[in-house]
Order: structure tokens, then sequence, then C-alpha cells
């Protein structure tokens, strides 16, 4: 079964251009109806507060200046708590794994990642919200 993202709207949280572009680029490339970004975790966060229920999940990088990807996801849960977030960092200690689940991440992927990764995960994740609104 195909699964359709025409109407799926993605927020991706992203300081570094190269990475937020490669990530916009998979997204488009596999369907995803809307990619809104952000370049830092407030950036996002004011973001999330003048869109509402409009995204359905959220792409985000950890490191980010002004407020870190764990930073946004505790402000996002707090709002959201259904909010799928995926976590793309550098950081790939199993401490920080176990630390990010601990604080809500729904996926995590450690950087740097195929293309392939990603589109696993977006897809894991988009199917998540279809069943969720079946």
């Amino acid at each position: 079964m195909d699964l359709d993202l025409k109407h799926v709207k993605t927020l991706v949280v992203e300081d570094n251009s190269h990475t937020m572009k490669l990530v916009r680029t998979i997204l488009n490339g596999i369907g995803v109806g809307q990619v809104f970004t952000a370049v830092d975790g407030a950036d996002a966060l004011n973001f999330i507060h003048e869109a509402g229920e409009l995204i359905n999940f959220i792409v985000c990088d950890w490191n980010m200046p002004k407020m870190t990807g764990i930073e946004l996801l505790h402000e996002v849960k707090a709002i959201h708590p259904e909010m799928p977030f995926l976590m793309i960092t550098a950081r790939a200690t199993a401490e920080s794994v176990k630390a990010a689940r601990k604080a809500g991440v729904d996926a995590y992927i450690a950087k740097p990642f195929s293309p392939q990764t990603l589109e696993e995960k977006i897809i894991a994740l988009a199917r998540q919200i279809t069943e969720a609104a079946a």
C-alpha cells in the first residue's frame, strides 16, 4: 500500500543550510505536501504558535543557537503532546539517544545520514499520522 504524503505538513528546524536543503529535497522527493523551515528552535516555536495545528510533524536538529532541539521538543510537547518529533543530530552516543527518547523524541537519526534513512523515518512517522487520523 502506497502512502500518500501530499497532505502532510512538516516543519524542518535546522541551522545548517546544507542539511536544511538536503532534508527539504528528500521530503519533497517522497511527496510531502508542504515543508516549512525554521533556522533555530526559537524561530520554530514562533512558527508553531502562529500555525497552530497546521504542522503534522517536526524534523529538528539538536544543536542550534537560541534554543536547542531538546528545548524545542519540551515546548512542543507541552503544547501538542502527540506531535511526532524526529531528531537529527551529530550526537550519536547511546546516552544521547536515551536522553532524546526520554525527552519524548519519536525518531532519531545520527548525522551523517543517508537519504534512505531519512525517508524511512519520515514514512514511518507519516504512517503514524495517517493511521491516527483514520
